[in-house]
């Protein structure tokens, strides 16, 4: 068994292995002609199910030949300029490598001593993300598995650096309060557009869900400044903390981008703590024509980035940054088996004094080769190329008289629903429709595209990250969608004569 283990001996058997895997998935990539196969877990299921993993196959070969059944064929690919789905972006060759580099060499980013140089470039991609960002000289950061983590992560300092300025406050008052006292006094402001790992983050951080103050959006889907400032008074009239506002640059379901600078404005006059979920926007960063649509993030306390949605690098790859880098001292604990505090002293970096995860994958470095082959620039050029998309498509989408369209795009996603001709159709059927229409395309496996509700009704999406889509891809979907739900309605009205 030590002939499998990745060692100066095995160097040619590594060689094989992965060249004879890379040649699997490249037939896959020149040959796919669908997002995927439409396989149902019910045909797929047993399938798997049935593969007994203490009987281990002859070789690497045997094994790449099953996982042609159960995964290759039927995975769903999102280089194919018909996903249309979720915020899965198709990725860039440099981080591909990067991701076989750092697989294979196996590097841990918690210590120093498990890293070397992989630590110094995870530092210097942190840096020059929040150079990018604008949030000065004692910022700081740390990569993360994504946007849900970066965003807990945020709000852990939020919490704790409210708590530790609040009861500094009441001491220097003359009154004493605890941390569990304030706890239940704590609120969070967000938009009803943001995305619901604020909520489960209150909620793991043991403020509940109802810490979470939610702010009506205005048409555009950005938050609407006017209701969180009343808000905010209220929350201080009532004898409640405002421990943070997160504004949302790029929203899940529109794209949209709150209003940064008004919401810094607020935050800042009602001493809260100001987090930027930019994890899907954050492509912005680097875009030569669309930075200015960022501006107002420079005055954040903390900023989610994914490196995996708008950067097109492979999951994952995200980072939460800060304007003060004292500030990620909530989340240290020094072990003496791992980071005692002489290290500290002695000045050995280890990222693991920043991180809520121990053990942590060496994902800058598919970032760091990314930027070396292809520059920002070239990143950000092929967001700014879906942002053109994502407006031509709308164009599109407002031209046909199948469907209406929610709000123009400030990035890349597309709300609209398919509606019927005439009057007299019954609401919930038109909801009925959308929805089967989306779940009728997937199983077809001819596209795939995303689905949400707006004030309770039932909508489709348009997810555009693939530079390779076309308005043609677009309007063909659109006719694949509209004819789903034109049979659903149909059957469904003859159902009911």
């Amino acid at each position: 068994m030590r002939s499998h283990l990745l060692n100066e001996t095995t160097a040619d058997l590594y060689r094989r292995s992965v060249t004879e895997g890379v040649d699997r998935v490249a037939a896959k990539l020149a040959t796919t002609q669908r997002p995927h196969t439409g396989i149902s877990v019910d045909e797929l299921a047993p399938v798997i199910n049935g593969i007994d993993l203490d009987k281990p196959l002859a070789d690497a070969a045997a094994v790449l030949d099953e996982l042609e059944d159960v995964y290759l064929r039927d995975a769903v690919y999102f280089h194919h300029p018909r996903y249309l789905g979720h915020l899965n972006c198709p990725v860039v060759i440099p981080a591909v490598l990067g991701e076989a580099i750092l697989s294979a060499v196996n590097s841990s980013l918690d210590t120093w001593d498990q890293s070397i140089g992989g630590t110094l470039i995870e530092r210097r991609l942190i840096d020059w993300t929040t150079e990018r960002i604008g949030l000065g000289p004692a910022a700081d950061g740390i990569f993360t598995s994504g946007g849900s983590q970066s965003n807990f992560h945020a709000l852990l300092l939020a919490r704790d650096e409210a708590c530790r300025l609040v009861m500094k406050k009441a001491l220097d008052e003359g009154r004493e309060l605890t941390k569990a006292e304030l706890l239940p006094k704590l609120r969070i402001f967000t938009s009803e557009a943001s995305h619901f790992s604020v909520q489960k983050s209150a909620a793991m951080l043991g403020l509940g869900y109802e810490a979470v103050i939610s702010v009506p959006v205005d048409r555009n889907r950005r938050m609407d400044t006017s209701v969180l400032a009343l808000e905010l008074e209220e929350c201080a009239a009532e004898g409640l903390f405002p421990m943070a506002v997160v504004a949302t640059a790029g929203t899940t379901d529109f794209g949209s981008i709150d209003p940064l600078p008004e919401i810094a404005r607020l935050a800042d006059e009602h001493s809260a703590w100001m987090h930027v979920d930019a994890a899907y926007g954050c492509g912005l960063l680097a875009s030569p024509t669309r930075r200015h649509l960022l501006d107002g993030i420079e005055r954040a306390d903390s900023v989610t980035v994914d490196y995996h949605k708008s950067f097109f690098q492979p999951v994952s790859s995200s980072a939460m940054l800060v304007r003060d880098r004292d500030t990620l001292k909530h989340a240290t604990y020094h072990a003496d088996y791992l980071n005692p505090r002489r290290m500290a002293e002695e000045r050995i970096p280890n990222q693991v004094d920043k991180s809520i995860q121990t053990t942590r994958r060496f994902d800058a470095l598919k970032l760091w080769v990314t930027l070396r082959v292809m520059g920002a620039d070239g990143v950000g050029s092929l967001f700014d190329e879906v942002i053109d998309l994502a407006a031509a498509g709308w164009d599109v989408i407002d031209a046909d008289p199948r469907f209406e369209v929610v709000v123009k795009p400030q990035i890349s996603t597309l709300v609209f629903r398919y509606v019927p001709e005439g009057d007299g159709i019954r609401a919930d059927l038109v909801d009925e429709a959308n929805l089967h229409a989306r779940k009728a395309l997937f199983a077809s496996g001819e596209a795939v595209v995303a689905g949400t509700k707006v004030d309770g009704k039932q909508y489709l999406k348009f997810t555009l990250l693939n530079p390779q889509t076309t308005t043609a891809d677009i309007a063909a979907v659109l006719d694949l969608l509209a004819a789903h739900a034109e049979q659903f309605l149909g059957e469904s009205l003859a159902l009911h004569r």
